[in-house]
């Protein structure tokens, strides 16, 4: 087994070992997937208040899961982008997404990344090991434990003060 070589005076962040999990991942999408349903539901109830019959006609399965679809898609973008990379599901489980290089997602990098998310069989590609799903791939993206990730910038503000003291 090869030695890992430690480098103190390295300052780049290490984003695989911040990786979140697999099952942080799919705890994320269950909580994400829970809001979006209960906010659907209300949003219905409150269009067929405000314009009664205005929902009777959507039939057709493939028309209601295009429309699902896109709805969770630009929920998800709508979050993502006002909490800077966090869902609900993310902000329970302490994580959080961000682009490839540790910083924070912008709007538009939302909108990709969760438009990504329409692609069929999306959530499947999810179950690799490292957890790296084609909506994370594709807008070159990652979601990151906030916890690992400060104490690698912990680790590396120390390593600077020290090298800084030795000079």
């Amino acid at each position: 087994m090869p030695q890992m070589q430690f480098d103190p005076f390295n300052r780049d962040l290490n984003l695989a070992y911040c990786r979140a999990s697999t099952q942080k991942r799919f705890a994320n999408h269950v909580i994400d997937v829970l809001v979006f349903y209960v906010a659907l539901f209300v949003g219905g109830i409150v269009i067929e208040i405000i314009y009664p019959g205005l929902l009777d006609g959507i039939n057709g399965l493939l028309l209601i899961r295009l429309i699902g679809m896109v709805c969770y898609s630009l929920f998800m973008c709508f979050i993502e982008a006002v909490s800077r990379g966090k869902s609900i599901g993310k902000l329970i489980t302490g994580t959080k997404a961000v682009n490839s290089d540790g910083t924070e997602i912008d709007f538009p990098k939302a909108f990709l990344r969760n438009i990504i998310r329409a692609v069929p069989f999306n959530e499947l590609s999810a179950l690799g090991n490292p957890c790296e799903p084609w909506h994370d791939r594709w807008s070159n993206t990652i979601v990151i434990e906030e916890k690992k990730l400060a104490l690698q910038k912990q680790r590396t503000d120390l390593f600077e003060s020290v090298k800084n003291q030795t000079l």
